[in-house]
């Protein structure tokens, strides 16, 4: 039994091991088919800074590979974007022999809606977040202060919250799947909506930009997105996989038992009628 699981073990190592290689080597070629477009990608995240500098300021970098290295980690945050379908595959071929039917039916959207958001929080900070914050850091710059960014000082700042909206972002995944789980119940989160509240004003202004435009812009869409998640929560009853596997496993007694009685009986008819005979 022990050298059973030894070997169950190891072969889980092993199948872990060829999936996380498929996926280093997606991110891989999706790196090297990136970095020829570093600079344009780079050019597109800087346009919301750009665009709000005063006239005669631009981005500078103070050592000599810093812009080299830049465009590298950039490539490689490309490149994982890129080969994120990969990645999500390899991840969801390892997991799927181990779950139920059911359970595999309601994880495998949960996927594609969590990207989904992931995406969409992204681009909510790009277009709505970083031009008005950056519109009012630059605000302060004047005759004698002239704002003139670092280059991977940028790229690391719009990096950070570009990921801290997409996490946010991810709260109707969080609250579906906890409600599923039965972590939480649909009553007691209604009742606790003003410590929601609170938990998204305390997250907003420890994610966002420091200014208080910024923590406003992602307060209201983390608190509609908990009502989101609250609403569809409140439509898909959890499941009880404790229950239903209880349910597959007296399935198939009760049918052994069933043939049984069945073989009993036929055995007590040949017995019948060979009786008379004798």
């Amino acid at each position: 039994m022990d050298k059973l699981a030894e070997n169950t073990f190891i072969g889980h190592l092993l199948e872990l091991r060829r999936r996380v290689l498929f996926a280093v080597i997606a991110v891989f070629v999706g790196f090297m088919a990136s970095y020829p477009f570093s600079k344009a990608i780079y050019t597109i995240l800087a346009a919301p800074l750009i665009e709000v500098l005063p006239k005669g300021s631009h981005l500078i970098y103070t050592s000599l590979p810093e812009v080299f290295l830049t465009y590298v980690q950039l490539s490689l945050l490309s490149g994982f974007v890129l080969a994120l379908p990969i990645v999500l595959y390899q991840f969801w071929a390892f997991i799927a022999p181990g779950l139920y039917e059911h359970e595999r039916k309601a994880f495998f959207p949960l996927i594609f809606a969590s990207v989904f958001l992931f995406i969409g929080g992204m681009l909510f900070a790009y277009f709505i977040v970083f031009p008005n914050a950056f519109r009012f850091f630059v605000s302060f710059s004047g005759n004698d202060i002239t704002a003139m960014p670092k280059v991977d000082s940028y790229l690391s700042l719009i990096v950070k919250f570009s990921l801290a909206f997409g996490l946010a972002f991810q709260i109707p995944i969080l609250i579906v799947v906890l409600v599923r789980i039965g972590v939480l119940q649909v009553a007691t989160l209604r009742r606790s909506r003003r410590y929601a509240f609170l938990i998204c004003a305390i997250a907003s202004a420890v994610l966002s930009p420091p200014d208080v435009l910024s923590m406003v812009m992602l307060l209201i869409p983390m608190y509609m997105l908990f009502e989101v998640g609250l609403f569809f929560a409140a439509r898909l009853p959890a499941s009880r996989p404790g229950v239903e596997a209880a349910a597959d496993d007296t399935a198939e007694p009760s049918q052994h038992v069933a043939d049984e009685m069945d073989a009993a009986e036929e055995s007590f008819r040949d017995k019948d009628e060979d009786g008379p005979k004798n």
